[in-house]
């Protein structure tokens, strides 16, 4: 469909970019394996020798902790015969990580250790039959790959991969750091299956204008939300600064817990829902914060990790209870969820081979689009080209 450059409306990005499993790899090798991805929290790894493992753009990453506390990633993938390392989410290896077909025994270091009948290879270098490994930080208390090699960093210089999207959504770095992600901990995490694009699920998160018809309980706890065009492009008052009776961001309206020791000037009535491309979303409330982390896992599903963080000292209080707080927004999940799975049953239907439209209230989902096309190689213009090699649905 395509719309005058004069109308209100705007198009959307044609249906294949959401169906099409060739779109989907591509999108493997341009977008996941050419950025930081986010892959699971730093202290899943407590001691030396704990696995972490995750797949990033079709590969198997595993991270693990050595003796010096330092940790490491690699591909994970045995130098021999390919043979996969780690078959588990999480494990503990000890202190090698020895290969199940053969043998072969690396140090946690990536360094090849051993090999059965190693006197008979007199040709084999150990030093260059090492792990491969991956670039790795961490941020917020959470673990960031790269595939990429000549990636830039993810942080620590402006025009990084999360310091440009954060002072673009909030101004100002400042507004991140008083949430000290990184000293706060998992209360409660829910993982959801999601029959959906995850490029639905980003444009799902980018605007309000569901928001009246499938999230009374959310537009009740925020209500400007309520009219529509509320987003998420700059921080909302809480209900109760409006007047409600609504105290803290649950289910009852109670506050869980105080605001968070960095929040001043106001910020403790503040709700913020911050993208961080192409896999995290933040929701930032005045106790707590929700953080997202999302897995593409084919052209039509996508793995959905929401972990609830608190205070340390909350989770040390055996009064404590998350569950006021969580059901809010696992409630407001299920429902973005479910509305994002009837989206995928239409997007593959010959009637929105060339897409459909974005109404005033949600152009910010544009910006999103332009983040795709730098990414693609593709015109940043509408009509948008059906797709790379002319795939349909």
């Amino acid at each position: 469909m395509t719309v005058a450059k004069e109308s209100s409306l705007r198009s959307t990005l044609p249906g294949a970019y959401y169906t099409s499993p060739a779109m989907y790899e591509i999108e493997k090798e341009q977008i996941f394996a050419r950025s930081w991805i986010c892959i699971g929290r730093g202290d899943a790894l407590e001691d030396a020798g704990h696995v972490l493992t995750a797949e990033v753009a079709g590969e198997s990453i595993l991270v693990v902790r050595d003796r010096s506390e330092q940790l490491h990633a690699y591909f994970n993938v045995c130098r021999h015969r390919g043979t996969r390392l780690c078959t588990s989410a999480s494990d503990a290896v000890g202190s090698t990580i020895r290969c199940p077909y053969h043998g072969w025994t690396y140090g946690l270091d990536g360094r090849l250790l051993a090999a059965p009948n190693l006197k008979e290879m007199p040709d084999l270098e150990k030093a260059l039959y090492g792990l491969h490994p991956v670039a790795l930080a961490s941020w917020g208390g959470y673990l960031w790959v790269c595939l990429d090699e000549s990636a830039g960093p993810l942080a620590g210089q402006p025009d990084s991969q999360l310091d440009a999207q954060l002072v673009q959504r909030l101004g100002s770095l400042d507004v991140m750091a008083a949430y000290g992600l990184e000293d706060l901990a998992v209360a409660r995490t829910i993982t959801y299956d999601v029959a959906a694009n995850w490029k639905a699920l980003v444009e799902n998160f980018t605007e309000c204008y569901h928001c009246p018809t499938i999230h009374p309980e959310l537009t009740t706890a925020v209500p400007e939300f309520a009219s529509g065009y509320g987003s998420i492009s700059g921080g909302r008052w809480h209900g109760a600064e409006l007047g409600q009776e609504m105290a803290g961001f649950s289910r009852s309206g109670r506050a869980t817990r105080p605001p968070l020791p960095g929040l001043t000037g106001g910020a403790e009535r503040l709700f913020y829902g911050v993208i961080l491309l192409p896999n995290v979303f933040l929701i930032l409330v005045p106790d707590h914060v929700a953080f997202f982390r999302i897995e593409p896992v084919s052209a039509g599903e996508t793995r959905v990790t929401c972990d609830w963080l608190f205070e340390r000292a909350a989770l040390a209080d055996a009064s404590f209870d998350p569950g006021d707080a969580v059901e809010l927004l696992d409630i407001t999940n299920r429902q973005d969820f479910s509305a994002c799975e009837r989206c995928q049953l239409g997007m593959g239907s010959r009637t929105f081979r060339d897409g459909g439209v974005l109404v005033p209230s949600e152009h910010l989902i544009a910006d999103f689009y332009s983040y795709l096309a730098r990414a693609l190689g593709l015109p940043d213009e509408e009509p948008w080209p059906v797709a790379p090699d002319g795939l349909r649905n």
